[in-house]
């Protein structure tokens, strides 16, 4: 006869665990002797190593108690529609998995595929992975204040990296996120950039989101908040400008 510590430690459990398996009704709780402990035979000590067997296999112990009572062909059903569960849990883990590398930045939890495509054909092209947050979080905040211009935004932004000249002022500006912010090739930069706004986007007007994200790009870099505080007044002063 066993005591509850010697019949844990013959089946490798804590002694938490086998009153685990009473408290659920899958071990018998024997009577308490003479001396007030309760004892165990060989019998509960084998049912003991056959339930944590099944436990470590997976098997939920909902049912443990049926498989322990099972006729040999009932077992072997039981068995193989456990094994069909696990492996469909294997499998939805296994998606959860490539959905987790997939959201290497973030990107494509909130983004369109087509956006997340830009952001990467950025990154093909050499723009820093500064920049690249920075459009990113452009995207993101017009998804989800003007997600109407979406399409054509998108169709717009690959026109562009297809033209060279937008692509080099894209680099440029990248590059130019260290530079001391009173450099002169600063000038030609702005001039450059200005003369690109005035044939791509009129007087430079533009939605109040865009205005945050300029923001956010002059906080990055004293060059950057030069280069986007020069265009804006530039802008201004076209839009103000008496017409001749």
């Amino acid at each position: 006869m066993l005591t509850i510590g010697r019949l844990a430690a013959t089946a490798g459990v804590t002694v938490r665990t086998v009153r685990h398996y009473h408290h659920v009704g899958l071990l018998p709780e024997p009577e308490r002797d003479a001396s007030g402990y309760r004892r165990y035979s060989a019998q509960a000590a084998v049912d003991l190593i056959r339930i944590r067997t099944l436990a470590d296999a997976g098997v939920p112990l909902a049912r443990i108690d049926v498989l322990l009572h099972a006729q040999p062909t009932e077992f072997a059903a039981a068995v193989a529609d456990i094994d069909a569960a696990l492996q469909r849990k294997i499998d939805q883990l296994a998606e959860s998995r490539r959905r987790i590398a997939e959201l290497d930045s973030g990107e494509r939890l909130v983004l369109p595929l087509e956006v997340v495509a830009i952001l990467d054909r950025m990154r093909g092209l050499g723009i820093s992975e500064r920049r690249v947050r920075l459009e990113r979080d452009a995207w993101i905040l017009m998804q989800a204040l003007d997600p109407q211009v979406m399409p054509q935004r998108i169709r717009d932004k690959n026109a562009g990296f297809d033209d060279p000249e937008t692509t080099r002022l894209y680099l440029a500006c990248d590059r130019s996120v260290d530079w001391d912010p009173h450099d002169p090739r600063l000038d030609r930069l702005i001039d450059d950039l200005d003369a690109w706004e005035i044939e791509h986007a009129g007087d430079g007007s533009r939605p109040g989101y865009l205005n945050l994200v300029s923001a956010r790009i002059s906080e990055a870099s004293p060059a950057w908040q030069r280069i986007v505080g020069a265009l804006v007044q530039r802008a201004e002063r076209r839009r103000t400008a008496p017409l001749p």
